[in-house]
């Protein structure tokens, strides 16, 4: 008797010992979390390579005299030319601007040959790195510069572009956390089809969101980890879309367990059990993978994988201890109306994902054919993705320095009119500047700032920002001038490309091995491993392949992120696999209890087919969410993971996993001991029941 008491006690002590530390974990990361948006970080070095010139560059113009540079271009259009008024007009802004602001220069007005535009290159260090200081510089000069009556006035050059970024960044956080939560609350109302279920596992993702942007902030500063807009709203999507697979996995797990077993408690315990491994190597394959993008040189995406763990792997903890207790502490009425009774059995129904695996297993090799050719001809239309992203196409809607930029390149098409810059070592700067003017494709050079032993000098080309001829400027500067570096808007996104390209030769690799490696130890098998990773792969083909059927010619987008092949791969292999973790996890759980290969198979997709594919409704969704972002890279990154995950979740795990299971037999488990227990007659398995 006094045992049963005591075993009373603990299961109605340890939930509520549950929540009381989660209140207090909460309370210390509180002051933490509302302090993350301070340390984001938006400026260019935040993105770029991390060993690049164009880096070099933006890190010695900090140590420079008045640090940052914040450089614009005000544009002054009339399209039948300006007047004598618009260019007295001009100048008597361009003034009140030099009169206002620290400019690290006279503007000197530069007329376009058709007489239509005029531009004033405006420079200031006044902000140094403070983007908020850069950001009311741009707006201040914006509210100076105003034309009218038929006079057209933008801003822009890099400064601008920031500002305009910055801005689109931070307008994220507060649209992209609510668009993703009412997007997670519909799902699940329409998965559990219960007024008060959904919004358990919804609460405690936000709490695990919450935890994860103290987490983030700490990691910033006890190791310098960097925070940018793009991660954090990735973190959060992660937080969602992750937590809440977890969160499905483990409730259809509870509620069976609630029919066999009396007390919620006891219930929950046989879930945790039953669910857990495969919830710990779903998010350990998740975590290993986003932790491979420390070995990248592309600074956006190096900080991207401390943040994507943290939101992972706060959602785990969250999921595997805060959204059980709650659980048992509601008791049954939770699931209201659809409550599963003691004793009772779920009512009786052709499954849709028996029929699946039935038509998988009968033709197994026909539909491995079949959906090896439908995947490798979808990933064909990688081959029409658009080139390299420019400067001017990064934003859905076109902002004014985008416009500026525009009207720029119209109206001064035989020049450049977004300066490089050079930074070299002033002993040797009259020389570099004797070596740029002899380049050919070099406009003109002037010479600039002097500090820290680094001069910096400006440099036109001839050609426009970021054509083929400009390209072709800087890598002849490149290989000419020794001992300095070439930077500026154009040399970024040239470093942007080349190290994108360098860091998938190194980071795919890595993603691939850890993955494999979590995979065998969970599943004690070689082939069950290779096969998983194998499908996730080819889903990602698949997906990247109808981006590019819709990014240009639907989306009517001009180029793509150098970084969506890489980001894409590392979040469809590591999240892909765990759709696979939860059906292998499964039918290996069925085969160890005595089940033949064939059943087994059907069995897990029966059983788990329901969730996986919620599981990948919702996870799809969150990252749809992106895709409403006004920024391309983020709209093509929601789009091609989204894809994926659906095609993962209906079509690779319901029938080509399923049917490879079922072709394979024992084989699939080798050399694990499952591979060596006797092999049943095929004409006997081949009569086995049909699992309903």
């Amino acid at each position: 008797m006094g045992a049963a008491t005591t075993s009373t006690r603990r299961r109605r002590a340890v939930p509520w010992l549950v929540l009381g530390l989660w209140i207090a974990v909460l309370a210390l990361a509180s002051p933490f979390a509302a302090k993350l948006s301070d340390v984001q970080r938006d400026r260019a070095v935040d993105y770029l390579p991390a060993s690049a010139d164009s880096t070099q560059v933006a890190e010695i113009q900090d140590r420079l005299p008045g640090g940052e540079t914040t450089e614009m271009v005000v544009v002054y259009h009339r399209d039948g030319g300006l007047t004598a008024t618009d260019k007295t007009t001009a100048a008597e802004q361009i003034e009140r601007i030099a009169g206002t602001h620290r400019l690290t220069a006279d503007p000197r007005g530069v007329p376009s040959q058709d007489g239509t535009t005029l531009m004033y290159p405006v420079a200031s260090n006044e902000p140094g790195t403070d983007e908020e200081a850069r950001d009311a510089l741009v707006n201040d000069v914006r509210d100076v510069a105003k034309g009218g009556d038929g006079l057209s006035v933008e801003v822009g050059g890099e400064g601008a572009l920031a500002t305009d970024a910055s801005e689109v960044y931070n307008s994220l956080d507060g649209p992209l956390l609510y668009t993703t939560a009412a997007v997670v609350a519909l799902l699940l109302i329409l998965i559990y089809r219960s007024p008060f279920l959904w919004l358990v596992p919804l609460a405690v993702a936000g709490i695990a969101d919450y935890l994860s942007m103290g987490v983030a902030y700490g990691l910033n500063q006890g190791f310098g980890t960097s925070v940018s807009g793009q991660s954090s709203g990735i973190m959060t999507i992660l937080v969602f879309g992750a937590g809440t697979d977890y969160a499905l996995l483990l409730v259809s797990r509870y509620r069976e367990e609630l029919r066999r077993v009396e007390r919620p408690y006891d219930a929950m315990v046989a879930a945790l059990r039953g669910c857990g491994p495969a919830v710990l190597a779903s998010s350990g394959t998740v975590a290993a993978g986003l932790l491979c993008l420390l070995a990248a040189d592309l600074n956006s995406s190096r900080g991207m994988g401390p943040l994507g763990t943290v939101g992972v792997l706060c959602a785990l903890v969250a999921m595997l201890t805060l959204l059980p207790a709650i659980l048992v502490l509601l008791g049954r009425r939770v699931f209201w109306p659809l409550v599963p009774r003691y004793g009772s059995t779920p009512k009786a129904r052709r499954s849709l994902f028996a029929a699946m695996g039935s038509s998988a297993g009968r033709r197994p090799l026909t539909v491995l054919a079949g959906g090896a050719v439908l995947l490798g001809a979808l990933a064909l239309g990688a081959l029409n993705l658009p080139g390299g992203i420019k400067q001017e196409d990064t934003f859905t809607s076109k902002p004014d320095a985008v416009t500026a930029m525009e009207t720029l390149a119209a109206a001064y098409p035989e020049r450049g009119t977004q300066p490089l810059t050079v930074i070299t070592p002033t002993d040797r700067a009259d020389t570099t500047l004797a070596e740029i003017q002899d380049t050919r494709g070099v406009d003109s050079a002037e010479r600039g700032r002097s500090g820290d032993g680094w001069t910096e000098i400006s440099v036109l080309a001839t050609a426009p920002p970021q054509s083929t001829g400009e390209t072709a400027t800087i890598e002849a500067l490149r290989d000419t001038l020794d001992g300095s570096y070439v930077g500026g808007p154009s040399a970024e996104q040239i470093d942007l490309k080349d190290t994108s390209a360098r860091d998938s030769k190194i980071v795919v690799p890595l993603v691939l091995a850890s993955v494999l490696l979590i995979l065998m130890g969970l599943l004690r098998s070689l082939v069950a491993p290779l096969l998983l990773v194998a499908a996730v792969v080819a889903v990602w083909g698949a997906a990247l392949g109808i981006g590019g059927l819709v990014f240009g010619p639907v989306f009517g987008f001009e180029g793509t992120d150098p970084g969506l092949g890489l980001l894409s791969f590392v979040f469809l292999v590591a999240l892909g696999v765990d759709y696979g973790i939860f059906l292998m996890h499964r039918m290996r759980e069925e085969s160890l209890n005595g089940a033949e290969p064939v059943p087994a198979a059907l069995t897990a997709l029966r059983t788990t087919g329901g969730v996986i594919a919620s599981a990948g409704l919702v996870l799809a969704a969150t990252f749809a969410v992106l895709t409403n972002m006004p920024m391309v890279q983020l709209v093509e990154l929601g789009f091609v993971i989204a894809v994926g995950v659906l095609l993962d979740t209906f079509l690779v795990r319901t029938y080509l996993v399923t049917s490879a299971a079922v072709a394979l037999r024992r084989k699939l488990w080798w050399p694990g001991p499952l591979s060596r227990a006797p092999e049943p007659e095929p004409e006997r398995a081949e009569r086995q029941p049909e699992p309903v």
